[in-house]
């Protein structure tokens, strides 16, 4: 099983990039984890959706033909322990799955509607990056709970 976390843009925020490295060195301990970050797509002279569009296409492009799930806010909600059976039931599986998080305008609809599944991090909106900081935490913590360690408590 390989999990990939596919992003749009990269950290611009130090402080939140840091966070991120922190928790994806973490959760590569747990996970046999690879990191993509794809362009951002130019708003300007281009609608929203263009924009989103665009973004897709990159996306696509840097997971291939691999299953993934969409990081949306209408997904599946689950705990920090259901969210950590999930990805222990990809890996007993043997499956490569791509988590994909979208940009400030989000991800595509047709990009969501080709996804194997959507997971919310929240029930709120929040910025990409810090949407990437609680999703690389929680994969994370879901390494932790998994193999009975003190993280989660």
């Amino acid at each position: 099983m390989r999990l990939v976390i596919a992003a749009v843009g990269t950290p611009r925020d130090a402080a939140l990039a840091a966070a991120i490295a922190e928790y994806e060195t973490r959760a590569a301990r747990y996970w046999p984890l690879e990191i993509v970050e794809v362009r951002e797509g130019s708003a300007k002279g281009r609608t929203v959706d263009d924009t989103r569009q665009r973004e897709a296409e990159h996306l696509r492009a840097a997971i291939g033909d691999m299953p993934y799930v969409a990081c949306t806010e209408d997904g599946v909600a689950r705990t920090s322990a259901a969210f950590a059976t999930w990805l222990q039931g990809l890996r007993e599986r043997a499956r490569d799955v791509a988590l994909c998080l979208g940009g400030a305008y989000g991800l595509d609809r047709t990009f969501i509607a080709g996804a194997e599944g959507r997971v919310s991090l929240a029930p709120f909106t929040m910025p990409h990056e810090l949407a990437r900081l609680v999703l690389t935490e929680q994969v994370y913590r879901a390494g932790t709970i998994v193999r009975g360690e003190p993280y989660h408590k």
